[in-house]
């Protein structure tokens, strides 16, 4: 088999949230009407869609692949049903070494196009699986020839699957993205720091150049910004830390995100921790919430494999 480089995490996951603001949680499946403004939710996977069905075409299985979704442990064979990527949907089942086992379902070999009903079809295996089992999620697209390749990448990487798998065992992810109205924390700002107030002032009133002032205006704003931004997120992090195992920030997307963050949490505290970003949004109600999961450990698991095996 030629090599083949792969990374546990996904490379593309469905979005699922609704902005909402801050105030009482709610968990909302597909076909849900959004909320009103002024509520904080939880978005869980949405439900299985009836896919349509394409007319049945002779296998070709020299072009036929195996489209591998996560590992697991478990040494007995297991089906999960039609849920994999496809049309039609492809029976998911798992291959085995040891006491491991690779979720996978059959599939050709092409390139697999990360178009919303595949990556929710990919998620949605995982979303399935992990109902049961702890799961080391395999980027979108992974796939390999055959069920012998399946083993040979469980054997070569077994004690990283295993060490990875007990260290997730009875975990889940929840993502957590905070976002402001820079607009409205700008006239918060004025309103408190005189030096501000004083500088709008003075442009707003001068009759010649205010370019100096504008930019002394705007240094200031941003240094205000960037305060006040660090201080909500670090006390947002603050008030998670009792209720989750682990945390990780990632960069946040575009002008109005300050945080976008992932937090690891077991599945006995799971009531706590929603609870906790409850209270986090009563208290914080200027700021908007997006709050998704439960997923499995994307943001925590991160095992690089490098497999090569000679013709």
């Amino acid at each position: 088999m030629a090599k083949k480089q792969t990374k546990s995490r996904a490379a593309a996951r469905p979005k699922r949230a609704r902005t909402t603001r801050s105030g009482v949680v709610e968990r909302i499946s597909a076909g849900t009407a959004a909320p009103a403004r002024g509520k904080l939710e939880r978005v869980r996977m949405p439900a299985q869609t009836r896919l349509q069905r394409t007319s049945a075409r002779p296998a070709d299985e020299s072009n036929e692949g195996k489209y591998v979704y996560c590992i697991i442990k478990s040494e007995r064979p297991l089906r999960f049903g039609p849920l994999g990527i496809g049309a039609e949907p492809a029976d998911v089942h798992t291959v085995h070494y040891r006491d491991i086992a690779a979720v996978v379902s059959n599939t050709p070999m092409v390139v697999q196009d990360p178009t919303r009903d595949n990556v929710l079809a990919h998620q949605r295996v995982n979303e399935t699986v992990m109902q049961q089992h702890t799961v080391i999620p395999m980027s979108f697209g992974t796939v390999f020839k055959t069920d012998d390749d399946i083993m040979e990448l469980l054997r070569s990487a077994y004690d990283a699957f295993t060490d990875v798998l007990s260290k997730m065992l009875g975990k889940f992810e929840f993502g957590l993205k905070v976002l402001w109205d820079r607009d409205q924390i700008i006239r918060e700002i004025e309103e408190e720091d005189e030096d501000i107030r004083r500088l709008k002032g003075e442009i707003s009133s001068q009759k010649g150049s205010t370019y100096f002032a504008r930019m002394q205006y705007g240094r200031l704003i941003d240094a205000a910004l960037q305060a006040r931004s660090e201080r909500y997120v670090t006390e947002i992090f603050q008030a998670l830390r009792d209720v989750s195992v682990a945390s990780r920030s990632n960069k946040p997307i575009g002008d109005r995100m300050i945080m976008n963050a992932a937090f690891l949490v077991t599945r006995d505290a799971e009531q706590a921790f929603d609870a906790r970003v409850k209270e986090i949004g009563v208290r914080y109600d200027k700021l908007t919430f997006k709050y998704t999961g439960p997923w499995p450990p994307y943001n925590f698991v991160n095992i690089r494999l490098k497999l090569e095996r000679a013709h």
